[in-house]
């Protein structure tokens, strides 16, 4: 008999959000990833929970439609990780008709069933705080809503609460090899420690990296060709004092996004570009930069040059290949392919996937495995994320309430904890009763029970996992900073193998 129910290759946040709903619905699940939870695309998306407005032009419905619905149901599933923002859209001479814009916006408000979220409307920007920074000749924009998130965090959730239905999450694990009889056998590698575990059905989530997979591990090639397109972002110093987001038109028919990013700074994205070259260590290359301050500056009154940036990054999505000419022209939308053998055990590949639509793709796949087992029935859609047991609307009475029982913390402190830990900041805090109660603050808030917390709970074995996976606190933090706190994660690892005392 196999060990386990289900094997996922792949820490992102499809890996994660399937082994979520299937070890709730009672397989014995294993993850296994070869690095850190989110270390590839799932922590480089534009941190958007949303439709996809440019999608209605190309005649997505059903992707957009999916996406939409997919909105308020994640909000409540994450009301301290997700929140609502207001989104300007202001007309470009020469673009868009503003009457084609409108309609894109009405059928988009149709097509969300919206229940928590403003619909959209005109507004006159000559007197409004999100006309402020744009240039004098924006009179009026459409506004809409749609949600942020911030990504990896999401992934980390996603696998927390899949461990606490029995999931076995294993990070800094590469699946070297498989062999396919009745079951599946891997061979897994764990910082040179090797070992076999077997599993009924396999999936294949390892997002850009499905065909490396298939041809080195599996060894059976993809039944679908998979097409590479990376995105691109920058962040540059806060270019505006509201919590609004931009959606800026393109000359060449994209769109930009500007958003409000980690209190202090703003984050611009995205490009659409094939990709070709090392899947490790993609970045934006010059040209993309210079598009993207092209486009702002063509908006925005304060200019942004290239050597503005604090930070860039770029993420690679594994996309079906369907054939389009343009880079964004290639369909977002996720695709499972199932490969049943006689007499061998199950394949399932994942293509595309939004961080938007990861637990409606999760129920897909359960569906298409489900024939194998017999499962519970689904169950995410009305579900909590760990720490997120509050309603939408009750993020700043959880702040008050976190500042007025532990009131040596400042506001955006207890903030940044609420937005990460929701109410499970209590295991952070506990008894505090000063910031010296929690022991050495390394950048910012960032204290050592916050990283001790992280260590044994999430994951994380380095300070990149928690400056940049857990928190964006790597925005801040110094060289010399990051050093201590891998020091004092080294001293947790100490700590951890010390037999103990007699």
């Amino acid at each position: 008999m196999a060990e386990f129910d289900l094997a996922i290759i792949g820490g992102g946040i499809n890996g994660t959000g399937l082994a979520r709903d299937a070890a709730g619905r009672g397989l014995r699940v294993l993850l296994v990833e070869m690095n850190d939870l989110a270390s590839g695309t799932s922590s480089a998306s534009s941190k958007l929970i949303h439709g996809g407005l440019r999608y209605l032009e190309r005649g997505a419905f059903r992707l957009v439609r999916e996406a939409l619905r997919e909105r308020e149901v994640l909000l409540r599933m994450a009301p301290h990780a997700i929140r609502p923002m207001r989104f300007m859209l202001p007309p470009l001479s020469g673009l868009r008709m503003p009457l084609k814009l409108r309609f894109g916006l009405f059928l988009y408000d149709w097509l969300g069933a919206r229940k928590l979220l403003p619909a959209a409307r005109t507004v006159d920007l000559t007197h409004h705080p999100v006309g402020q920074p744009l240039k004098r000749q924006f009179l009026y924009g459409f506004e809409y809503s749609d949600c942020c998130v911030d990504d990896s965090r999401l992934v980390a959730l996603n696998a927390l609460d899949a461990a606490e239905h029995g999931a076995d999450i294993r990070t800094r694990t590469r699946c070297m090899r498989v062999e396919r009889r009745d079951e599946w056998e891997l061979v897994l590698n764990c910082r040179g420690h090797r070992s076999v575990a077997t599993a009924r059905v396999l999936v294949n989530a390892a997002g850009p990296w499905i065909g490396q997979v298939a041809d080195t591990v599996i060894r059976t090639p993809l039944k679908a060709r998979v097409r590479l397109i990376k995105g691109s972002h920058i962040v540059v110093r806060r270019l505006f004092d509201h919590d609004s987001g931009y959606i800026l038109q393109a000359a060449d028919g994209r769109v930009v996004f500007a958003l409000p990013f980690a209190d202090d700074f703003t984050l611009i994205g995205t490009t659409d570009e094939n990709f070709v070259g090392d899947l490790n260590s993609p970045a934006p290359d010059v040209e993309e930069i210079t598009y993207l301050c092209d486009v702002v500056n063509e908006y925005f009154r304060e200019t942004v040059t290239p050597d503005e940036l604090v930070w860039s990054f770029s993420g690679v999505r594994g996309l079906r290949d369907d054939g389009s000419g343009r880079p964004e022209d290639v369909t977002r939308d996720y695709e499972l392919v199932l490969d049943e053998r006689r007499g061998e055990a199950p394949l399932l590949t994942i293509y595309g996937g939004k961080i938007t639509t990861h637990r409606r793709l999760a129920e897909a796949a359960m569906a298409r495995i489900g024939q194998f087992f017999q499962l519970r029935p689904s169950w995410t859609a009305g579900s909590k994320l760990p720490g997120g047991e509050f309603s939408p609307d009750g993020f700043y009475p959880v702040v008050a309430e976190t500042i007025a029982r532990w009131p040596f913390l400042s506001e955006p402190h207890a903030r940044r904890l609420v937005r990460a830990y929701g109410l499970r900041l209590e295991r952070i805090l506990g008894d505090a009763q000063s910031m010296q109660d929690l022991g050495a603050c390394f950048t910012g808030n960032l204290t050592a029970a916050e990283v001790r917390y992280l260590v044994e709970n999430e994951w994380a074995q380095t300070a990149e996992d928690v400056l940049w996976r857990r928190s964006k606190l790597g925005l801040t933090a110094t060289p010399e900073q990051r050093d201590a706190i891998d020091r004092f994660i080294a001293t947790l690892a100490e700590e951890t193998a010390r037999p103990a005392k007699a």
